[in-house]
């Protein structure tokens, strides 16, 4: 079973072609890989292994998938794109395929001009991660057409979601709440970060994550101040904390919690107060989430209550943020941010501290859909965690 939806697939490319008309651009070339999947898949459904990728979407006609020949039977049987072309600049370097139909940039514009779509203009969508090589290709084979960069315009589509969106993102919330579960349990002093980690992603591939919007967070003693640990072979000790984080995805989409967890399962009154204060400040957060508050707004309560308890100088990351084909995405609402919240965006609550001399750091985070009037949780029982103190 693919992972896109057609019916989404034609709704975006057609919101493409509208940002194309409004630029009065004859195409735009979205560039992905791995790494960078969310531009790709937010037309495609599909992201292929090893290779990179771009999607070529003239103004007027079918859409190109443009890869390497080792995606290509993969992409035709499990793409929304069906309609591929290889390069060897988006292949595994010197990687030989001699049964494959490799072409140049030149060649697809010839093929492209034969069927009458002249292009002179064209939006380029990932200009701060396409490769350099391949951006000198695509110059040399689209001689004298003009570049560029639609970046933007193209990535604020993904800012608002659909009602399917957002049906993603909760069934990827629901295996949240069971990975939360297992990996809470695995924890106890002499157990390994590893297998906590492992804990929480083996539920969650049993239940249907396709992949993990990021490598599985467990953070133990002072390793929880390095903002992102992904999890190691280090022992847990008794007395410590540890951060725990997961990403599954479904159908490409993320959802994610996070929480700071007394590895021998007592707080201590020093972390109790600590990881109080943070759910005070999710708290005030929370209530900020509604229609047409942007970062400025959403940010200031946090803020100034982190301020008043001295723990600014720890603060790294601001509270909220988008999630979606990411798990951390644009629009981010921090304290400059003019973005404003409409109904159906999905945003987490994202509370941490880093580098205390004493605790190192924590976090704890869930995630709301904005409503007409407000938010409501994506996980309840997350939601219902965090609103009281320990």
């Amino acid at each position: 079973m693919s992972y896109f939806n057609m019916s989404e697939t034609d709704k975006r490319l057609e919101q493409v072609r509208h940002i194309l008309r409004r630029r009065q651009l004859d195409a735009a070339l979205i560039y992905f890989d791995e790494l960078n999947v969310a531009n790709g898949w937010y037309l495609t459904g599909w992201c292929g292994q090893f290779e990179k990728g771009a999607v070529l979407v003239p103004a007027e006609g079918e859409p190109y998938l443009l890869g390497g020949p080792e995606s290509e039977p993969f992409a035709q049987a499990e793409s929304a794109i069906k309609k591929v072309r290889c390069f060897p600049v988006f292949m595994v370097p010197e990687e030989e395929y001699p049964n494959a139909t490799i072409i140049d940039f030149r060649t697809l514009n010839q093929e492209l001009q034969a069927q009458g779509t002249i292009l002179k203009r064209i939006g380029i969508v990932g200009t701060t991660t396409i490769p350099h090589q391949v951006y000198l290709d695509f110059s040399v084979g689209f001689a004298g057409v003009e570049l560029i960069d639609i970046t933007d315009d193209y990535e604020d589509l993904r800012a608002y979601k659909s009602p399917w969106e957002d049906e993603q993102i909760l069934k990827a919330t629901a295996l949240c709440d069971l990975a939360y579960d297992q990996m809470k349990a695995a924890i106890k002093p002499g157990a390994y970060e590893f297998e906590v980690a492992a804990a929480g992603e083996a539920i969650c591939r049993m239940h249907g994550a396709n992949s993990f919007a990021y490598s599985t967070i467990v953070g133990s003693g002072p390793r929880a101040k390095a903002v992102v640990p992904t999890a190691t072979n280090r022992m847990m000790e008794d007395g410590e904390l540890v951060m725990i984080g997961i990403a599954p995805r479904v159908n490409g989409y993320a959802g994610t919690m996070g929480d700071t967890i007394p590895v021998n399962g007592v707080f201590t009154q020093r972390q109790r107060d600590l990881l109080n204060h943070m759910r005070e400040t999710m708290r005030l957060t929370k209530e900020m989430l509604k229609p047409g508050m942007c970062g400025r707004d959403i940010d200031l309560p946090g803020r100034k209550y982190y301020e008043k308890h001295g723990l600014a100088d720890y603060l790294v990351c601001p509270f909220a943020h988008s999630i979606g084909l990411m798990e951390a995405e644009a629009p981010f609402f921090g304290p400059n941010g003019d973005f404003e919240l409409v109904p159906g965006m999905t945003v987490m609550v994202d509370i941490s501290f880093f580098g205390h001399p004493e605790l190192h750091g924590g976090r704890i985070e869930t995630g709301y859909i904005i409503t007409e009037t407000g938010c409501k949780p994506m996980s309840p029982k997350m939601d219902a965690y965090f609103m009281k103190d320990l």
